[in-house]
């Protein structure tokens, strides 16, 4: 593990500065002197870090989470969708209904209307 030793001092200055306490200092010192990374690493990959096929793994598994919740959403959606048309429906036939008893009510007026026209001409025809 490689430590850069003026990276570690100026790291120290700055943590010192900036909290004011030594142990700001020391772990500014330890940022400082890790800053380049691990002497040797180089790229990182399957065969020499445990972690990446964890992340890709992790990854994996939000992407099935992902791809889970969409299809819970377009099933709500679809639902919500079932949900309205039906009501559409069931308003439009209520509405039908209204209007044909609006009609019907039309029709019974204008009948108590000819009924009444032909009661007052009966009794016309009695008075004279």
């Amino acid at each position: 593990m490689g430590f850069n030793l003026l990276n570690g001092i100026a790291g120290a200055a700055t943590g010192f500065l900036t909290t004011g306490n030594p142990l700001g200092a020391l772990a500014g010192g330890v940022e400082g002197g890790m800053q380049n990374g691990p002497a040797g690493a180089g790229n990182l990959g399957p065969n020499n870090d445990p972690t990446l096929p964890l992340q890709q793994y992790a990854d994996q598994m939000a992407e099935y989470d992902q791809f889970a919740l969409n299809l819970e959403n377009m099933r709500h959606n679809s639902a919500m969708q079932w949900q309205s048309t039906m009501f559409n429906e069931l308003e439009d036939e209520k509405t039908e209904q209204l209007r044909e008893m609006n009609v019907m009510r039309d029709v019974a007026m204008k009948q108590r209307e000819a009924d009444n026209s032909v009661l007052k001409e009966f009794i016309r025809t009695i008075k004279d």
